[in-house]
């Protein structure tokens, strides 16, 4: 099947109408996280991006299989299990259900498939068997080891050069690695640390082997997109090329997506620095599709800086779209409404999302200014289904835009309160729109309107409404 939609290709380096394997149908693979701790705000960023294509896709394919792997035994998992004395199923069960709940809060749909590490060692060890007897991974001291100058077309997504890479290291090499850039397939586990059974001992298998063998078992030898974040370009995704290469003798994967890093305040988010935002919390401070908006404000390829100023710009936004459904809420829609074209266009260049956004506000126009009921209900109708594909706009108005106004206190004017400071603010923009000051005017019902506040011009002077239809 000959699609539309164009990706940039991480791999080729330019952007691409994507191919498939079979007519009709694709195949996806997302690297999920490793469950050890709650989502922050840079794990939700592919999730909701590749939510969003996984949504594009079924609208143009008959068939889409969509796979995002949860790691389930890592050290870090290992760690925190040893410390509470429970095991890694404890704390990866508690972290999964996080994820989803979390995920769920963000509008992100469950993939068709969620495989789990634990549940695939077996694969596992086949995958690793076939490498050996390939002449591409070796055994020594308990491990087993990719041999990486067996792949000459190492380093080919990352655009390092392995000669480059070997000038780089300035660290011990272990004894067992043949060569420096050698990577582990499976390592022993001492007794107090989970492991398994195989050929090579008790032990455990490394991370880059794990999302190899889950996509030959659930997908094939060589599938239609692999996505994640650009973090995972070098090494994860580097190696498992050469893995499933060498394992198969066929292509990896035709189109390799990566989404750009979130940084906070315009800074890299680490520990250290204290500014990791966990999702739970951020979640207190906004609705799900406020942060979901927020992060699909820039383009997937480029960073995303997330701040205050962005989250704010979210909700204003959505109350708009919100406002705008409210007023025709009474209106049935129209069956079986396509998404707007142009919605599409802009999706189907390579995911471009903004434009897509930049063209649901003139859907949202066109609804407004909708005269008869019949072009009301083809408007309404045209821009939900755009909208979906997005994962917005999909609440009860009213609904909605009670969750908004009741998220933040913005600017001091509490969202159902305060009443004396919202009635000072509106008398301020009657004044203004009096001098004939419209840009002040503008503004002030902008920051009353992100704090929840309706304000209604009549002839007789301005009044105004909380969201949740609390009158003055």
């Amino acid at each position: 099947m000959t699609s539309a939609l164009s990706l940039y290709n991480s791999l080729t380096r330019k952007k691409e109408p994507l191919r498939t394997g079979q007519p009709g149908r694709v195949t996806m693979y997302v690297c999920g996280p490793t469950v050890y701790n709650f989502a922050h705000i840079g794990n939700a960023r592919p999730a909701v991006v590749f939510d969003v294509l996984a949504r594009l896709l079924r609208e143009q394919y008959a068939e889409v299989v969509y796979a995002r792997n949860f790691t389930d035994v890592d050290d870090k998992i290992n760690a925190s299990a040893a410390a509470e004395g429970v095991p890694i199923g404890t704390i990866t069960a508690r972290y999964i259900d996080a994820y989803h709940e979390d995920m769920r809060a963000l509008g992100v749909l469950i993939p068709d498939l969620e495989p789990r590490v634990t549940e695939h060692i077996p694969a596992i060890i086949a995958l690793i068997q076939r490498l050996i007897a390939n002449g591409n991974a070796y055994v020594e001291q308990d491990h087993v080891l990719f041999h990486v100058p067996s792949f000459p077309a190492y380093g080919q997504l990352s655009g390092r050069r392995p000669e480059d890479m070997l000038a780089g290291v300035r660290v011990d090499v272990a004894p067992y690695k043949r060569d420096p850039l050698d990577f582990v397939l499976w390592k022993p586990s001492t007794a107090e640390v989970p492991g398994w059974p195989s050929p090579w001992g008790r032990g455990r298998p490394g991370w880059h082997i794990e999302c190899s063998a889950m996509i030959g078992q659930h997908l094939g030898s060589t599938i239609d997109i692999h996505g994640g974040g650009q973090d995972l370009i070098f090494p994860h995704h580097e190696n498992e090329i050469a893995q499933g290469t060498c394992a198969n003798g066929e292509l990896y994967c035709r189109t390799w997506v990566h989404n750009s890093f979130v940084t906070v305040d315009g800074q890299k988010m680490s520990k250290s620095l204290g500014n990791v935002l966990l999702l739970r919390d951020l979640l207190g401070q906004a609705p799900g599709e406020a942060i979901r908006l927020a992060l699909l404000s820039a383009h997937y390829r480029h960073p995303l800086d997330w701040n205050a100023q962005r989250l704010l710009t979210a909700r204003q936004t959505l109350l708009r779209f919100y406002r705008g459904l409210k007023m025709a809420e009474h209106i049935e829609i129209s069956p079986g409404e396509e998404p707007d074209e142009e919605v599409i266009a802009a999706l189907n260049n390579d995911l471009n999302i903004p434009g897509a956004l930049a063209r649901l506000h003139v859907l949202l126009a066109e609804l407004e200014k909708a005269g008869a009921d019949a072009s009301r209900s083809v408007a309404k109708a045209r821009m939900m289904a755009s909208g979906r594909l997005l994962g917005l706009f999909q609440q009860d108005p009213n609904s909605a835009l009670r969750g908004l106004a009741g998220a933040a206190v913005t600017h001091g004017i509490a969202t159902t309160a305060d009443a004396a400071r919202i009635d000072h603010l509106v008398a301020e923009r009657e004044q203004a729109r009096k001098r004939r000051d419209f840009a002040r005017a503008d503004a002030l019902r902008e920051e009353l309107g992100a704090a929840g506040v309706l304000v209604h011009d009549t002839p007789n002077g301005s009044t105004w409404t909380l969201v949740d239809g609390t009158p003055a």
